[in-house]
Protein backbone atom coordinates (compact mmCIF):
# COMPACT_ATOMS: atom_id res chain seq x y z
CA UNK A 1 0.00 0.00 0.00
CA UNK A 2 2.96 2.13 0.79
CA UNK A 3 4.70 1.93 -2.43
CA UNK A 4 1.54 1.04 -4.36
CA UNK A 5 -0.87 3.48 -3.48
CA UNK A 6 -4.36 2.12 -4.96
CA UNK A 7 -3.27 0.34 -7.44
CA UNK A 8 -2.16 -2.26 -4.68
CA UNK A 9 -5.67 -2.89 -3.99
CA UNK A 10 -7.43 -3.05 -7.34
CA UNK A 11 -10.36 -5.22 -6.45
CA UNK A 12 -11.18 -2.75 -3.31
CA UNK A 13 -10.70 0.22 -5.56
CA UNK A 14 -13.26 -0.95 -8.56
CA UNK A 15 -15.59 -2.22 -6.08
CA UNK A 16 -15.62 1.30 -4.22
CA UNK A 17 -16.03 3.52 -7.57
CA UNK A 18 -19.16 0.95 -8.84
CA UNK A 19 -21.07 1.85 -6.02
CA UNK A 20 -20.18 5.33 -6.07
CA UNK A 21 -21.54 5.22 -9.66
CA UNK A 22 -24.69 3.50 -8.96
CA UNK A 23 -25.64 6.15 -6.47
CA UNK A 24 -24.91 8.71 -8.29
CA UNK A 25 -26.96 7.12 -11.40
CA UNK A 26 -29.88 6.02 -9.36
CA UNK A 27 -30.34 9.63 -8.19
CA UNK A 28 -30.57 11.35 -11.90
CA UNK A 29 -33.19 11.57 -14.04
CA UNK A 30 -33.85 7.92 -15.80
CA UNK A 31 -31.06 6.81 -14.14
CA UNK A 32 -32.95 4.52 -10.87
CA UNK A 33 -34.89 2.46 -14.30
CA UNK A 34 -31.62 2.01 -15.62
CA UNK A 35 -29.81 0.60 -12.49
CA UNK A 36 -33.30 -1.38 -11.70
CA UNK A 37 -33.06 -3.13 -14.94
CA UNK A 38 -28.83 -3.94 -14.75
CA UNK A 39 -28.63 -5.14 -10.91
CA UNK A 40 -31.67 -4.53 -8.91
CA UNK A 41 -32.79 -7.79 -7.25
CA UNK A 42 -36.25 -8.93 -6.13
CA UNK A 43 -37.82 -12.43 -4.51
CA UNK A 44 -40.52 -11.88 -7.37
CA UNK A 45 -38.42 -11.59 -10.24
CA UNK A 46 -37.81 -15.22 -12.04
CA UNK A 47 -34.88 -17.18 -11.03
CA UNK A 48 -32.46 -16.35 -14.31
CA UNK A 49 -33.06 -12.57 -14.02
CA UNK A 50 -31.89 -12.86 -9.95
CA UNK A 51 -28.89 -14.79 -10.98
CA UNK A 52 -28.10 -12.44 -13.98
CA UNK A 53 -28.66 -8.99 -12.08
CA UNK A 54 -26.91 -10.46 -8.75
CA UNK A 55 -23.18 -9.72 -9.48
CA UNK A 56 -24.01 -5.94 -10.04
CA UNK A 57 -26.29 -5.56 -7.30
CA UNK A 58 -23.78 -6.30 -5.03
CA UNK A 59 -22.82 -2.57 -5.86
CA UNK A 60 -25.95 -0.91 -5.80
CA UNK A 61 -26.16 0.63 -2.77
CA UNK A 62 -29.48 0.74 -0.76
CA UNK A 63 -31.56 4.08 -1.41
CA UNK A 64 -32.78 4.64 2.67
CA UNK A 65 -29.28 4.67 3.81
CA UNK A 66 -25.90 7.22 3.42
CA UNK A 67 -23.71 5.81 0.69
CA UNK A 68 -21.14 7.18 2.57
CA UNK A 69 -21.24 4.11 4.52
CA UNK A 70 -21.64 1.98 1.76
CA UNK A 71 -17.98 3.38 0.27
CA UNK A 72 -16.40 3.21 3.75
CA UNK A 73 -17.28 -0.52 4.37
CA UNK A 74 -16.26 -1.85 1.01
CA UNK A 75 -13.18 0.17 0.66
CA UNK A 76 -11.74 -1.11 4.15
CA UNK A 77 -12.95 -4.47 3.83
CA UNK A 78 -12.31 -5.75 0.64
CA UNK A 79 -9.16 -3.46 0.61
CA UNK A 80 -8.05 -5.84 4.01
CA UNK A 81 -9.90 -8.89 2.44
CA UNK A 82 -7.42 -8.32 -1.01
CA UNK A 83 -4.44 -8.37 1.09
CA UNK A 84 -4.85 -11.12 2.96
CA UNK A 85 -6.97 -13.07 1.35
CA UNK A 86 -5.96 -12.68 -2.47
CA UNK A 87 -7.95 -10.88 -4.83
CA UNK A 88 -9.85 -14.44 -6.46
CA UNK A 89 -10.91 -15.53 -3.11
CA UNK A 90 -12.12 -12.00 -2.01
CA UNK A 91 -14.45 -11.98 -5.18
CA UNK A 92 -15.59 -15.64 -4.94
CA UNK A 93 -16.60 -14.88 -0.96
CA UNK A 94 -18.02 -11.88 -1.96
CA UNK A 95 -20.52 -13.28 -4.79
CA UNK A 96 -21.15 -16.60 -3.42
CA UNK A 97 -22.54 -15.48 0.18
CA UNK A 98 -24.16 -12.39 -1.86
CA UNK A 99 -26.19 -14.98 -3.63
CA UNK A 100 -26.80 -17.26 -0.89
CA UNK A 101 -28.47 -14.22 0.86
CA UNK A 102 -30.54 -14.03 -2.37
CA UNK A 103 -31.33 -17.30 -2.70
CA UNK A 104 -32.49 -17.28 1.00
CA UNK A 105 -34.95 -14.55 0.40
CA UNK A 106 -36.91 -16.32 -2.55
CA UNK A 107 -37.00 -19.94 0.36
CA UNK A 108 -37.99 -17.26 2.94
CA UNK A 109 -41.13 -15.88 0.75
CA UNK A 110 -42.19 -19.23 -0.98
CA UNK A 111 -42.13 -20.74 3.17
CA UNK A 112 -44.38 -17.79 3.98
CA UNK A 113 -44.71 -15.95 7.47
CA UNK A 114 -45.95 -19.39 9.08
CA UNK A 115 -42.37 -20.45 9.34
CA UNK A 116 -39.74 -19.09 11.84
CA UNK A 117 -37.53 -17.98 9.13
CA UNK A 118 -40.30 -16.77 6.69
CA UNK A 119 -41.65 -13.57 5.49
CA UNK A 120 -45.06 -12.76 3.63
CA UNK A 121 -45.31 -12.17 -0.23
CA UNK A 122 -45.44 -8.38 0.21
CA UNK A 123 -41.41 -8.79 0.81
CA UNK A 124 -40.71 -10.69 -2.54
CA UNK A 125 -41.18 -6.63 -4.06
CA UNK A 126 -38.53 -5.35 -1.63
CA UNK A 127 -35.56 -4.33 -3.32
CA UNK A 128 -32.84 -6.65 -2.19
CA UNK A 129 -29.57 -4.79 -3.10
CA UNK A 130 -26.20 -3.40 -1.56
CA UNK A 131 -22.81 -4.83 -0.38
CA UNK A 132 -23.13 -5.63 2.97
CA UNK A 133 -24.03 -9.10 3.09
CA UNK A 134 -20.21 -9.74 1.00
CA UNK A 135 -18.79 -6.79 3.89
CA UNK A 136 -20.06 -9.22 6.67
CA UNK A 137 -18.77 -12.35 4.94
CA UNK A 138 -15.24 -10.83 3.59
CA UNK A 139 -15.04 -9.97 7.75
CA UNK A 140 -15.40 -13.31 9.22
CA UNK A 141 -13.11 -15.17 6.56
CA UNK A 142 -10.61 -12.19 7.19
CA UNK A 143 -10.78 -12.68 11.14
CA UNK A 144 -10.90 -16.33 10.63
CA UNK A 145 -7.79 -16.59 8.23
CA UNK A 146 -5.59 -14.05 10.77
CA UNK A 147 -6.82 -16.26 13.77
CA UNK A 148 -8.90 -12.89 14.68
CA UNK A 149 -10.91 -14.75 16.88
CA UNK A 150 -12.21 -11.70 19.24
CA UNK A 151 -13.05 -10.00 15.82
CA UNK A 152 -14.98 -12.48 14.40
CA UNK A 153 -16.72 -13.49 17.41
CA UNK A 154 -18.11 -9.71 17.38
CA UNK A 155 -18.92 -9.82 13.60
CA UNK A 156 -21.23 -12.86 13.80
CA UNK A 157 -22.56 -11.45 17.55
CA UNK A 158 -23.17 -8.26 15.98
CA UNK A 159 -25.00 -9.43 13.28
CA UNK A 160 -26.91 -12.59 15.07
CA UNK A 161 -28.22 -9.40 17.40
CA UNK A 162 -29.66 -7.56 14.44
CA UNK A 163 -31.79 -10.51 13.32
CA UNK A 164 -32.92 -11.41 16.48
CA UNK A 165 -33.71 -7.25 17.46
CA UNK A 166 -34.59 -6.34 14.32
CA UNK A 167 -36.76 -9.17 12.26
CA UNK A 168 -36.16 -8.27 8.67
CA UNK A 169 -34.99 -9.62 5.27
CA UNK A 170 -31.94 -7.88 5.30
CA UNK A 171 -30.95 -8.69 8.87
CA UNK A 172 -31.79 -12.51 8.16
CA UNK A 173 -29.49 -12.78 4.63
CA UNK A 174 -26.18 -11.21 6.81
CA UNK A 175 -26.52 -14.37 9.27
CA UNK A 176 -26.75 -16.44 5.52
CA UNK A 177 -23.98 -14.86 4.16
CA UNK A 178 -22.14 -15.11 7.99
CA UNK A 179 -22.85 -18.77 7.30
CA UNK A 180 -21.74 -19.33 4.10
CA UNK A 181 -18.34 -17.57 4.28
CA UNK A 182 -17.76 -20.03 7.62
CA UNK A 183 -18.35 -22.70 5.48
CA UNK A 184 -15.97 -21.13 2.75
CA UNK A 185 -13.30 -20.40 5.16
CA UNK A 186 -13.38 -23.93 6.86
CA UNK A 187 -13.20 -25.48 3.27
CA UNK A 188 -10.14 -22.95 1.88
CA UNK A 189 -8.40 -23.96 5.70
CA UNK A 190 -8.94 -28.11 4.84
CA UNK A 191 -8.49 -28.08 1.39
CA UNK A 192 -6.92 -24.97 -0.10
CA UNK A 193 -3.15 -26.10 -0.49
CA UNK A 194 -4.51 -29.57 -1.50
CA UNK A 195 -4.04 -28.85 -5.22
CA UNK A 196 -1.26 -26.47 -5.25
CA UNK A 197 0.33 -29.61 -3.28
CA UNK A 198 -0.68 -32.41 -6.04
CA UNK A 199 0.23 -29.95 -9.18
CA UNK A 200 3.92 -29.29 -7.26
CA UNK A 201 4.19 -32.87 -6.92
CA UNK A 202 3.30 -33.35 -10.72
CA UNK A 203 5.22 -30.87 -11.78
CA UNK A 204 8.10 -32.46 -9.63
CA UNK A 205 7.52 -35.97 -10.73
CA UNK A 206 7.59 -35.02 -14.47
CA UNK A 207 10.83 -32.62 -14.13
CA UNK A 208 12.24 -35.99 -12.64
CA UNK A 209 11.03 -38.04 -15.78
CA UNK A 210 12.26 -35.68 -18.46
CA UNK A 211 16.13 -35.14 -16.18
CA UNK A 212 15.97 -39.43 -16.81
CA UNK A 213 14.86 -39.68 -20.33
CA UNK A 214 17.41 -36.97 -21.14
CA UNK A 215 20.02 -38.98 -18.81
CA UNK A 216 19.20 -42.18 -20.44
CA UNK A 217 19.63 -40.85 -24.18
CA UNK A 218 22.94 -39.35 -23.15
CA UNK A 219 24.28 -43.01 -22.23
CA UNK A 220 23.30 -44.12 -25.58
CA UNK A 221 24.75 -41.55 -27.67
CA UNK A 222 27.86 -42.46 -25.82
CA UNK A 223 27.38 -45.73 -26.18
CA UNK A 224 26.45 -45.48 -29.75
CA UNK A 225 29.57 -43.09 -30.57
CA UNK A 226 32.04 -45.37 -28.56
CA UNK A 227 34.82 -47.20 -30.71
Amino acid sequence: MARKRLAAVPVATAATFLVLLFSVVQHVPGGERFVTHVGVVKASLPLGVSLLRTPLSLYVPALDLPVWGALVQVFLVFGVAEIVLGRRLTLLIAYACTLAGTLFARFAVAIGPDHLFGFPRWVAHVRDTGPSAAVVALALCVAFRCRAWFTGAAVLAVMVGEAVVLPNLAGLEHVVALLAAALIAAAVEVFGDYWPRVLAGVAAATSIAAAASRASDARRHASAVSP
